[in-house]
């Protein structure tokens, strides 16, 4: 045990040396605000295709989505795996979306697109969901993977968790987004790497023994999961600013290239992963797919896993705290034109603020049983609680929707996701059994969403209707369009 230990924290050492190195070798000591918040490089070009895709698919391969997929695959089958990744098909909507904001609308952020078109408090209100589901980030990647480190509550927990925190907001301050950016770019290569030897180490074991058994309600189940994943990607990708953000920072049709490059290789990379947990399913290994297969193989497989984590927890770090950045200096006041460097100053204050306050729900294990996970579920943003982003975003086009538009799309989402949380959190009973979809854990949670998402774009469509002759809150910035 004592020489796991040792070299899991060597492998640790190892990490920050490795990123601690790309940092000081790549960043300068002082970067400009439009390096900070745009990825620009110091000779103000806007990042390249392959700089965008390595980073925005190693950013959405979280940790926890990591754990997931093998946990899904683990329960579900191979179904499981196919709807985790249906999730990275948010890329598409994003960039579909998005482009056509950039293009037709004029605009230079998702607050300038919002600010004109349905009013500065509409934007206010998605500034503040995206900023809870920010703070979930933190504190969700930090316990993934310090749990390599420890049990939950250690003093390995808690140190593992102090040290990649502080490590990551130490790189992030210096260089911002473009520390964030090459940084990313490393690790979606190391991490491609350590996933080839996972699948080298498990395969031959899946390809002779067969996929593992499901039995037709298991199988009926991971489907209704699957219809789950598909309606979500709808609004799912734009309560998410670390996906959104790398929008702006290319022109529209690199970045509309990119991030259908990035959602086909991340979602590839969770349907491999995924295998994890069907390995886990047919061998009969009980508890969290990513601890039991590992401590199958011995030391050398729990070092990849770490690895693995490591990587996909410290991409995802560092973007959230650009991302926060960005939302505190210049989204929330709506500023316009060039980042200033007052606004990197601002911009790092917040990146200190959220690593602190996003790990606090880690401490909700010491109040009890039912305290803790009420906690985490309050803090999490679902793609159900922002299920009516999608007729915001998507139905855009339609000239005569404003602010009352967004606000009848908008609660009814929010209500439906907060009265899911409760059910969890309090094991009530809000909803009928009635408006279930399908089978299984989830067949609920379809309905739900299914039924919610029509009330949400009924009352944006209703909100439309009823507005009167549209009149701009705000006209958008006059901005240069970047070509390719």
């Amino acid at each position: 045990m004592e020489i796991s230990q040792t070299l899991t924290w060597a492998l640790l050492a190892g990490y920050g040396f490795l990123i601690f190195g790309l940092v000081k070798t790549t960043t300068p000591a002082k970067v400009s605000a439009s390096e900070f918040f745009e990825g620009m490089s110091d000779r103000g070009r806007a990042p390249g295709l392959w700089l965008l895709v390595s980073s925005a698919a190693i950013s959405w391969i979280f940790a926890k989505s990591i754990d997931n997929a093998a946990s899904l695959g683990n329960a579900f089958g191979i179904t499981g795996g196919i709807g985790y990744a249906i999730y990275y098909l948010s890329f598409v909507t994003a960039a579909i979306a998005l482009y056509y904001i950039r293009t037709v609308g004029g605009h230079s952020s998702i607050p300038a697109f919002l600010v004109s078109k349905y009013g500065k408090v509409c934007a206010k209100l998605f500034l503040v969901a995206i900023a809870i589901r920010l703070l979930n980030e933190v504190w969700s990647n930090t316990k993934v993977f310090s749990l390599y480190f420890g049990p939950e509550g250690s003093s390995g927990y808690w140190i593992a968790a102090a040290l990649v925190t502080a490590f990551t907001v130490y790189y992030s301050l210096i260089g911002g987004l473009r520390s964030s950016l090459l940084t990313d770019s490393a690790q979606m290569l190391l991490a491609a790497v350590l996933l080839v030897v996972i699948l080298a180490t498990i395969g031959p074991g899946l390809a002779s023994g067969g996929l593992p058994s499901v039995d037709a309600d298991t199988t009926a189940a991971g489907l209704t999961f699957c219809g789950l994943a598909a309606v979500q990607i709808f609004s799912y990708p734009f309560h998410d600013p670390v996906m959104t953000d790398r929008a702006f920072i290319t022109s529209p049709k690199v970045m509309m290239k990119g991030f259908i490059l990035a959602g086909i290789i991340s979602g590839g990379f969770i349907f491999l992963f995924s295998s994890v947990g069907l390995y886990a399913r047919a061998n009969g290994l009980e508890g969290s797919p990513t601890l039991a297969v590992p401590a199958l193989f011995g030391l050398p497989m729990l070092l990849v896993f770490n690895a693995i984590m490591l990587t996909s927890a410290g991409s995802t770090l560092d973007s959230t705290f650009s991302s926060v950045a960005k939302l505190g200096a210049r989204d929330w006041g709506n500023r316009r034109g060039a980042p200033t460097e007052g606004q990197a100053f601002l911009g790092r204050w917040w990146i200190v603020a959220i690593a602190l306050l996003g790990n606090i729900p880690l401490f909700s294990i010491y109040m009890g049983d039912r305290v803790g996970p009420a906690i985490i579920q309050a803090t999490t943003i679902s793609g159900t609680m922002v299920m009516g982003l999608a007729p915001i975003f998507l139905l855009a086009f339609i000239r005569k929707a404003s602010t009352l538009s967004f606000h009848l799309a908008f609660w009814p989402g929010l209500l439906f996701g907060v009265m899911r949380v409760v059910e969890s959190a309090t094991g009530s009973a809000l909803f009928p059994e009635a408006i279930s979809i399908g089978s299984g854990k989830y067949a609920l949670d379809l309905g739900v969403n299914i039924y919610g998402l029509l009330i949400c774009v009924a009352g944006y469509l209703i909100g439309a209707v009823l507005s009167p002759k549209k009149v701009v809150a705000e006209q958008p910035e006059k901005s240069v369009v970047m070509t390719q």
